[in-house]
């Protein structure tokens, strides 16, 4: 998509790509929220970190990027601080020692604490300078420029009706904010009511898609 004088591509694997600067960006990885309602005796599907780690593997492999912008939400909690996630993400980052990581704190991560040093990543507060667009977790707008964010998990509903209706991860553009879509496997949509104005993309995870 052609915005703020530049271009953004959005990925059907849920995240954005700035060719100008060879940045990724990725919204709500939420490392360590299986783990943590594990924790709580809550069943859910184990993996999901490996899942993750793989498709931003690829991502950055594709698109050659050259810096990661997580907008906020790394961490899921203060449990996932200490869990097997860290050292599996802390791992995953060595394999890749030029690839440069920053971190927008989002709310979960003001909760969670800073990442560990050997996940490698630099922290910064919203909103954070990147060419023409402000990075930020919150999706709020900011006087003279472009925002994008995340914190809202956007989805949209396409189909017809009953079980023919489907929500679909989107990108989800009002005004001058962008709110991607949550990267992580396990961590939930919102249907996000369109204003007059807006433009919606969804993901399959082949393709993206506007909607009319």
């Amino acid at each position: 998509m052609a915005w703020a004088g530049s271009r953004l591509w959005l990925c059907p694997d849920r995240a954005a790509f700035w060719p100008e600067g060879r940045v990724l960006l990725v919204a709500d990885f939420h490392l360590g929220k299986a783990h943590s309602f594990r924790r709580w005796g809550v069943p859910v599907p184990g993996g999901t970190t490996q899942q993750n780690l793989a498709r931003l593997g690829a991502l950055i492999d594709e698109w050659q990027a050259e810096e990661v912008v997580f907008l906020g939400d790394f961490l899921h909690s203060a449990r996932a601080r200490t869990g097997p996630g860290v050292a599996t993400f802390a791992t995953w980052r060595a394999a890749r020692p030029a690839l440069r990581l920053t971190l927008v704190r989002g709310n979960h991560d003001e909760r969670a604490g800073d990442p560990p040093d050997e996940a490698g990543l630099q922290v910064v507060d919203e909103p954070h300078a990147c060419g023409p667009f402000a990075l930020s977790h919150h999706p709020k707008r900011l006087a003279g420029t472009h925002v994008v964010a995340g914190h809202w998990h956007p989805a949209a509903v396409v189909g017809g009706t009953g079980f023919d209706r489907l929500r679909l991860p989107a990108f989800h553009l009002h005004q001058d904010v962008l709110v991607l879509p949550s990267f992580g496997e396990f961590t939930g949509l919102k249907v996000i009511a369109r204003q007059a104005g807006d433009q919606c993309f969804v993901t399959d995870g082949v393709q993206v898609l506007r909607l009319p």
